[in-house]
């Protein structure tokens, strides 16, 4: 799929998860990607271990630093063609903070710490399903995170969200509005086509987006999108 994206010309981007680039039968994933030019966005919740072993697992931090040296050694993060980008995302049941300072943070302490150097910090707001939802149930923060959500509803962001602009595909060419309406099994049901083959023989994309509690994730604040904060 990257190589024909490629051929005809296509900016390509990897949504990465660092730790995968490390696991046998993936040594090679890295050169791959650098030599056909691939944009790598990688999530590392903190610069801090703790901060991200909290949220991804014991020794989740050390083993993305690797992975990152890694990238780094093939030309990637260094201001050039080969684009590095990082996402962070809270730990814990709060709002980003201001996505220009952290990464001023970020860089000034993955340089100093590690020698580790990246393009761009994204962040992103903790939507509330899947597992992020077990853990505000457990921790009993549900209806506390959801009105922080709420009232932090920015107009602004709500006019930049990505499902007015973007659609998300399943393997299987279901159409969805955005990625977290895939993960909750929510296609498309207002107006547009529901399968892509629908889609390409219409090229009809009029449709009333499918929303649920979890979009006050992306209207919140400075708003969250898949290239981070959409608004001031």
């Amino acid at each position: 799929m990257v190589e024909q994206a490629r051929a005809l010309g296509r900016h390509v981007i990897d949504r990465c998860n660092l730790t995968v680039l490390l696991i046998q039968g993936q040594s090679d994933l890295a050169e791959f990607l650098a030599r056909h030019r691939v944009e790598v966005i990688a999530s590392l919740p903190s610069f801090r271990p703790s901060g991200t072993d909290a949220q991804r697992g014991e020794g989740v931090f050390d083993k993305s630093v690797t992975a990152l040296r890694k990238l780094n050694a093939l030309g990637y993060g260094r201001g050039g063609e080969l684009k590095l980008d990082l996402v962070h995302n809270p730990v814990g049941a709060f709002l980003p903070g201001n996505q220009t300072s952290l990464e001023r943070e970020y860089k000034r302490a993955l340089e100093r710490d590690h020698g580790v150097v990246f393009d761009s910090l994204y962040t992103i707001t903790n939507m509330p399903i899947s597992r992020f939802l077990e853990f505000l149930e457990r921790s009993g923060n549900l209806e506390r995170y959801m009105q922080l959500l709420v009232t932090s509803f920015n107009p602004a962001a709500a006019q930049a969200v990505m499902c007015r602009s973007y659609i998300s595909i399943g393997w299987d060419g279901t159409v969805y509005d955005c990625d977290f309406n895939q993960m909750l099994g929510m296609p498309v049901d207002h107006g547009a086509p529901n399968t892509l083959a629908g889609l390409l023989a219409s090229g009809d994309l009029k449709r009333r987006v499918r929303t649920a509690r979890h979009c006050f994730g992306c209207t919140a604040g400075a708003g969250s999108s898949c290239a981070g904060a959409v608004a001031d």
